[in-house]
Parts: C-alpha cells; structure tokens; sequence
C-alpha cells in the first residue's frame, strides 16, 4: 500500500476545534514537522478536513 507524507505547512492558530483535534490524530503538533501513514479512506478524511493547513506528497 502506498504511503503519505504529510507536513504542517500553515499554523492551526484560529482553526476550528475539529481540525485541531484532526491535527492532533494525525500526530502534527509542530509547524513543519512530516509524519509518514497510511494511504487509506481515513487518512484521505482526515487530510481533506485539514488541507489547507497540510502539504501532502506520496512516497513509494
């Protein structure tokens, strides 16, 4: 299965409750910091509700 890298890009100063608690789940907690998961339908979930905030790139 594919795997995702995300990266917070953009501050969640201001963002609404639920996409800092996706944030949260998604293990994001600092600007610029990159977590590795899964390429899945939660995962597409989770970054379409924060995609503003993420970048998003596909690892192989």
């Amino acid at each position: 299965m594919a795997k995702l890298s995300i990266t917070l890009t953009k501050s969640p100063i201001g963002a609404k409750k639920n996409q800092k608690a996706t944030l949260k789940a998604l293990g994001l907690t600092k600007m610029h910091k990159t977590v590795e998961r899964e390429d899945n339908v939660y995962t597409q979930g989770m970054i379409n509700t924060v995609r503003h905030l993420v970048t998003v790139e596909e690892k192989q």
